[in-house]
């Protein structure tokens, strides 16, 4: 599981009052027509394609393999995956301090946008050991101190950004609209990824000169998908926490939106809001119940699922000893399933609700590591059950990051929802990267049955996780 990784939240009144159009970010009381809204949609699936071929050379199968041509030992892979899960400990303080900006946009640059340019670090670092001025284990020092520092600064922004892009998002439109811009991002993967590790298969210096290049490419992309989101509404996070008057439904707000082109937030409903840590951590967070039913949910999946995810790859490429482009096309096998499917779930979980498709698919997703056990390096494992298994893979977890990110949409309130979301990847963050920790070190000890029995433990673990769904309520369902 990729990060990311992933992949928003308030009620149809907000989405539509407190947004404004850029460059310049308008009062609260200002008139934004709808179609700003549709501009901001298309910006945003923009942003997600490019994004995803950034994600190519920083994430997944590349990066992995990269380190796997330097010699890089299975505890490095543990910290690897869970170091992007560990930095999300640092969202809550990334959402106090995005409520304290006054633009969306801005901070996005300021986070994200130097995040990804560290990368260009890492590509410097592989001209060096062509040098000869770095070797094979300060290039992987060298790497994960990247890993960390741009995750660091992406922590900081993601609660901002995905309240930016939940203000946008219609409600009722929820499902549909993360389907098919998610399925869009998996078309770039399904696309670029066999390319991707064509390059770095055959390129003529080498494949760690070849995933420099890809690399770079990448960066090039992500720096651009950025520049998409000027095309959003931008908002100012303080004028988004000014409403404290009480607003009209959802079902009036949508028969308001039926009748005009434009809609307005009653200035007397609002008050000036001064952002304070006290503002921030509202101890109401912690009285509620549903809340904390999802957060318990969240972390024991994300520690369950930690505990295998980041080791398939490995599994693969130092176990089986496959080439790297075999495993790319099986990533891109997973990517055309997660594409078909997205909509699908997208469409389902707007009719049935994304509770009972979590229970439901997370079954069949908790005994999927016990698919793995058994693989060889055999024509049939290798030309049928691994391309089967990665299939499998896609389409069931378009609907579990799906799900999960609409859930955790109609769970958040409005008001500092994201200190919300903060908090969920914090706790989720810190479950998944002790999970990822745990793997690390078990498949260390051959009594442990290595790699396959830590895949039997892990869907044990998400089996089990599974039980906190039963008792939660999600919004607007009965």
């Amino acid at each position: 599981m990729d990060s990311v990784q992933i992949e928003t939240t308030a009620s149809l009144t907000l989405e539509f009052s407190q947004i404004a159009l850029p460059p310049t970010t308008l009062s609260s009381n200002s008139r934004i027509p709808k179609e700003s809204i549709r501009t901001s949609l298309k910006a945003s699936t923009a942003d997600s394609v490019l994004a995803a071929v950034y994600s190519l050379g920083t994430g997944g199968i590349l990066l992995s393999n990269f380190l796997v041509e330097l010699g890089a030992s299975p505890v490095v892979f543990g910290m690897l995956s869970s170091i992007p899960m560990l930095v999300n400990l640092i969202q809550p303080l990334g959402a106090y301090l995005s409520e304290r900006s006054t633009s969306r946009f801005q901070y996005s640059l300021r986070t994200h946008g130097i995040g990804r340019l560290l990368w260009l670090v890492v590509v410097i670092g592989i001209a060096s050991l062509s040098w000869g001025v770095f070797n094979t284990h300060q290039l992987v020092i060298l790497t994960l101190l990247i890993v960390l520092l741009s995750n660091l600064l992406g922590g900081l922004g993601s609660p901002s950004w995905l309240s930016w892009v939940a203000m946008i998002v219609p409600r009722q439109l929820r499902g549909r609209y993360f389907g098919t811009r998610n399925s869009a991002a998996s078309l770039t993967n399904l696309v670029c990824v066999p390319m991707a590790g064509l390059v770095v298969s055959h390129w003529y210096g080498g494949s760690l000169q070849g995933y420099g290049v890809v690399l770079l490419v990448g960066i090039v992309f992500g720096i651009v998908g950025l520049g998409c989101q000027y095309f959003q509404v931008d908002m100012n996070p303080q004028s988004q926490n000014t409403c404290s008057g009480k607003l009209p439904q959802t079902s009036e707000i949508q028969t308001e939106v039926a009748k005009s082109e434009i809609t307005t937030v009653p200035e007397s409903n609002c008050q000036p809001y001064i952002p304070s840590p006290q503002n921030q951590l509202d101890h109401s967070i912690w009285k509620n119940s549903n809340f904390l039913r999802f957060l318990l949910y969240f972390s024991f999946w994300t520690l369950a699922v930690n505990l295998s995810s980041p080791f398939f790859n490995l599994y693969m490429l130092d176990t089986l000893d496959l080439d790297v482009s075999y495993v790319t096309i099986y990533n891109s096998l997973q990517a055309g399933a997660t594409l078909l499917m997205l909509i699908v779930w997208g469409k389902l979980a707007d009719k049935i609700g994304n509770r009972p498709i979590l229970i439901c698919v997370g079954i069949l997703v908790g005994v999927t590591p016990l698919l793995w056990l058994g693989t060889s390096v055999n024509s049939l494992d290798i030309w049928l059950w691994l391309p089967l298994l990665h299939i499998l893979t896609g389409g069931t977890w378009a609907a579990i990051d799906l799900c999960s990110n609409n859930i955790q949409l109609g769970i958040a309130p409005a008001k500092n929802q994201s200190i919300y979301f903060a908090i969920a990847a914090a706790v989720a963050g810190a479950s998944g990267a002790l999970g990822t920790t745990i793997g690390s070190f078990l498949i260390q000890f051959a009594q442990f049955g290595g790699l396959l029995g830590l895949f039997a433990l892990s869907s044990l673990f998400r089996l089990a996780a599974l039980v906190p769904l039963m008792f939660l309520q999600e919004p607007g369902r009965g």
